[in-house]
């Protein structure tokens, strides 16, 4: 558990003594139901990417390279997942740390993020090899290339 949440918990517990202390039962109602509003709140958006997640294929990205330009650090691992519209292939095992996950996209590029404790450390964009021209294609564009241009000619516009 990382220090983040233990505050959170902490605050909340705060606020809930000091809304009884002040306001009585009506004020710590009126925090609790904040509190329950929050969570749930946080809960709804999580089914929402979910939801969206549903219908895609594991691993699928329509375009590698904007999932690149869109990556922060730090950003867990829900909002990457928001973002792809999709679940990630898992490289790494279960249950071990750092988590990592690939994303790939019809022209096989591929995204790998790398999550530690939920969030992201560290992405790498991975393009396949260009293919080599066959030698004969090769060839006949190296002979063109020492030919002279061919002459054009052209005619003046008729106005």
């Amino acid at each position: 558990m990382n220090l983040q949440r233990i505050l959170v918990a902490l605050g909340l517990a705060v606020l809930m003594v000091w809304s009884w202390q002040h306001y009585g039962l009506s004020g710590l109602l009126l925090t609790s139901g904040f509190a329950v509003m929050w969570l749930l709140l946080n809960v709804h958006r999580t089914l929402a990417v979910l939801r969206r997640t549903a219908n895609m294929p594991v691993g699928y990205i329509g375009s590698a390279v904007m999932l690149n330009a869109k990556l922060k650090p730090q950003q867990t691992l829900l909002h990457v997942t928001a973002l792809t519209s999709s679940l990630g292939q898992r490289e790494s095992a279960a249950d071990v740390q750092p988590e990592v996950y690939r994303w790939t996209d019809p022209g096989n590029s591929s995204v790998v993020a790398t999550f530690q404790d939920g969030r992201l450390q560290s992405w790498e964009l991975i393009r396949p090899p260009v293919q080599d021209e066959p030698a004969e294609a090769a060839d006949a564009s190296a002979a063109s290339a020492d030919l002279p241009p061919p002459a054009t000619t052209s005619t003046p516009p008729q106005a």
